[in-house]
């Protein structure tokens, strides 16, 4: 197939240099405009408890959690004094298109938990009817036209509405100020790693074609199922990375057969059929990485999966088929406008030939050391808590931050963070006021618990007020025939999303209904989310650790060596999760960073940067590990071996791992805390990888393991030899004057004279 791909690459570079730059335009016509098709939701499991309570509150009810809250600041006097404000505030957003359950603090006749504490500040609740995407155009519309400044009052716009618009709307231009400050650093860094403007340009091709493909990819998936808008900053991010990756090995390996004095349609051969293939395989288990993600019920996390396996592929092919045909147009003007020139050296006097030695002498100090500082740093992920972003992941300069920390303080109760519980199918509501009145007082008793709302009146601190203090036509909402809902209103010490708000779900649920209910709301959400992950974590975990297993054994022939691959980027993985949780959960350097510590970690985060994180270390893992093995396959010595293999690829894949950092790092440039906590963490991930296991680990258990790295017991070793992947090729049995095998008698001898004993076979 590779062979294949090459000849093609060399015979037609033109029609595939041309066919290229027509895919690119009808690719970039066709795919340019996704993200206006592209959807704002997904971060619910449409089969849990709370999606079906959702549903039955806007499908039997119209009616669901308050999402828009108008903050009414009185600047002179008490909010007692802007009654007719209020008042016509209400009217004038109830007559908003789509826009129902307008409730305030004077039309339930100066009701104390919508009223601070000092009379300064009142609430106008509402709700926008619509899925996320409609309510994000809806608050669009609404928000600047409420927030105004009149005589002695001010109104300020707040609520899950205003919070999510405001974070789509911050991560939009925090990522496009992220791409402006990443996109020079790394023009300027791929002209040193690759040593000239024309190898450098190389990979922003094959990247520039891949994100505008996946765009394409993206745009048909969204005509099927919807697809998150968010998949377009990791198509944009991984996209540019893996093309960078791909072509330095690529390039990096062409430079090196014509070195050896191959012409350069020989060279692109020799390239593809050993550095295409490990790249081709290394596509491979990215993608695996990332196709994990579809086992979650979430739109969100299968956004990411549907861009990141396409990009992958993409990237993996664009590099095995027109990166190569670029490389037989270009020829030696490869390195035309080099910026220096190549170091020749030998292998045994570089620095990581070095480092590779160093390591091996002293491996079990040096292992246990390494060993013991991911233990430290990944300590703290042992207390992770899952969490949902609320208004806190933006800075408290934003409006609708500033608005729920004044709700947060100043008042008694959280209006917007009540629990709502449904019952349909309960026949008539008249015959069950009583029980519907006596589970409102119960769920009104519990910790927490501001006040219940039902069809039969007002419940606080486990008693049914009387009628005279329910606000004419307030129950009215509550009742459907054959239905009811009753609303649980948390006070002032209970944070929506924490682990107080789950604390709180959990003694609703735990209350005996007199009916079947399902219970909605934020604190609920949360619950049901951090389950559904859960839930399905394992299975996610099996799968990619399952193939990846499957995989390098079939492209290495070994049990050990999937089995180390696998510890290690665990080890890598855990320390990172760690230092994420000791920074943004726990809050320390959150002041530096600009961020504020919730006590929660997304819930989603974790598992997301894990996915991308293991595809990234298993490419480089690949890329070491397949220079590794054509070097003892030659000569048997296994130390010699892994410090040559080293050598060969450790500037490579640092190079790489820097270039992809910068991309990541950029992003904590983002005012959302957890697109930092995403880009700071996968840096820190892809550059403790390459830095710290590969120098370090990898060499140390390669020494210890010896002869048994690459190990199968006899009956897999037959299954290797029947259906393996052949991870390199000896290229001492390819005619050196065209790239392809030689007779078998010829190869037999291993003639090669146009080849340097022990020059490499495979990878970067």
């Amino acid at each position: 197939m590779l062979a294949a791909l090459a000849r093609v690459a060399i015979a037609r570079r033109r029609l595939v240099l041309v066919l290229a730059v027509v895919a690119f335009a009808l690719a970039g016509a066709v795919g340019g405009g996704v993200a206006a098709e592209l959807h704002s939701g997904g971060f619910e499991d449409p089969d849990s408890e709370s999606a079906r309570a959702d549903a039955a509150l806007e499908d039997v009810f119209g009616a669901g959690v308050p999402n828009v809250v108008l903050l009414v600041r009185a600047t002179e006097g008490t909010v007692d004094d802007l009654a007719e404000v209020g008042t016509a505030l209400g009217e004038e957003l109830a007559a908003e298109p789509d826009v129902t359950e307008v409730i305030s603090y004077w039309t339930l006749g100066g009701a104390p938990p919508l009223r601070s504490a000092d009379r300064t500040e009142a609430l106008v609740l509402a709700r926008i009817d619509g899925d996320d995407d409609h309510v994000t155009e809806r608050i669009e519309a609404i928000s600047p036209a409420f927030t105004r400044a009149g005589d002695g009052y001010e109104v300020a716009v707040g609520g899950f509405a205003e919070v999510f618009r405001q974070v789509g709307e911050s991560i939009e231009e925090d990522l496009l100020r992220a791409e402006l400050i990443a996109v020079p650093i790394t023009l300027v860094l791929l002209l040193f790693v690759f040593r000239g403007v024309v190898a450098a340009l190389l990979p922003l091709a094959v990247g520039g074609l891949s994100v505008v493909s996946t765009f394409v990819v993206l745009r048909v998936i969204n005509s099927l199922t919807e697809v998150s808008i968010f998949a377009l900053n990791l198509t944009t991010a991984m996209g540019l990375g893996l093309a960078i990756d791909y072509s330095l090995f690529v390039v990096s390996r062409y430079r090196e057969e014509l070195a050896a004095g191959h012409e350069p349609a020989v060279a692109v051969v020799r390239t593809v059929r050993t550095a295409g293939r490990t790249v081709a395989f290394s596509a491979g288990t990215v993608a695996v990485s990332l196709l994990a993600l579809l086992v979650f019920p979430f739109g969100f996390l299968r956004s990411f999966a549907y861009a990141g396996v396409a990009v992958s592929l993409l990237a993996g092919l664009y590099s095995v088929l027109v990166l190569p045909a670029m490389l037989a147009a270009l020829g030696h003007r490869i390195d035309r406008w080099s910026l220096r020139p190549a170091r020749t050296r030998a292998d045994e006097d570089g620095f990581w030939h070095r480092m590779a030695v160093a390591t091996m002498r002293r491996p079990v100090p040096i292992a246990t050391a390494v060993v013991a500082l991911l233990v430290v740093l990944g300590a703290p992920f042992l207390h992770v808590e899952p969490g949902v972003p609320d208004d806190r992941v933006l800075p408290t300069s934003f409006s609708s931050r500033q608005v729920s920390d004044a709700i947060r303080d100043g008042f008694t109760s959280q209006e917007a963070g009540a629990a709502s519980v449904v019952a349909t199918g309960i026949g008539d509501v008249d015959a069950r006021l009583d029980e519907i009145g006596d589970y409102a007082a119960r769920l009104s008793a519990l910790d927490g618990v501001a006040r219940v709302d039902s069809a039969a009146g007002i419940a606080v601190d486990g008693q049914l007020l009387g009628p005279q203090l329910t606000p004419p036509g307030f129950v009215d909402r509550f009742r459907v025939d054959g239905a009811t809902y009753l609303s649980v209103v948390p006070d002032d010490t209970i944070e929506p999303i924490s682990t107080e708000g789950e604390a709180f779900v959990a003694a609703i649920r735990g209350t005996p209904p007199p009916f079947e209910v399902a219970v909605t709301g934020p604190s609920a959400q949360l619950v049901d989310a951090t389950d559904a992950l859960l839930d399905r974590m394992p299975l996610a975990l099996a799968l990619i650790g399952g193939i990846t297993t499957v995989l390098l054994f079939l492209m290495f022939g070994s049990v050990v060596i999937p089995l180390k691959a696998l510890v290690l980027n665990v080890l890598s993985l855990s320390a990172t999760f760690g230092a994420m949780v000791w920074i943004f959960q726990d809050g320390h350097l959150s002041d530096l960073l600009g961020v504020t510590a919730t006590g929660t970690t997304a819930v989603t985060m974790p598992i997301l940067m894990f996915c991308i994180a293991f595809g990234l270390s298993m490419d480089y893992e690949v890329f070491l590990l397949s220079r590794i093995k054509e070097e003892h396959d030659r000569t048997g010595d296994n130390e010699r071996s892994v410090a040559l293999g080293l050598e060969r690829t450790g500037r490579i894949v640092t190079a790489a791992a820097l270039l992809i950092a910068v991309v990541f790092i950029a992003m904590a440039s983002a005012r959302v805390s957890f697109i930092k906590l995403f880009g700071i963490g996968l840096a820190l991930a892809v550059l403790m990888d390459a830095f710290l296991i590969r120098a370090t680990l990898v060499p140390a258990f390669m020494r210890l393991a010896g002869g048994a790295n690459w190990w199968a017991p006899g009956f897999l070793r037959r299954v290797h030899d029947r259906v393996g992947i052949r991870e390199h090729l000896d290229l001492d049995a390819l005619d050196p004057s065209t790239g392809e095998e030689l007779e078998p008698a010829l190869a037999a001898v291993g003639a090669d004279p146009g080849v340097p004993a022990g020059r490499g076979h495979d990878g970067g």
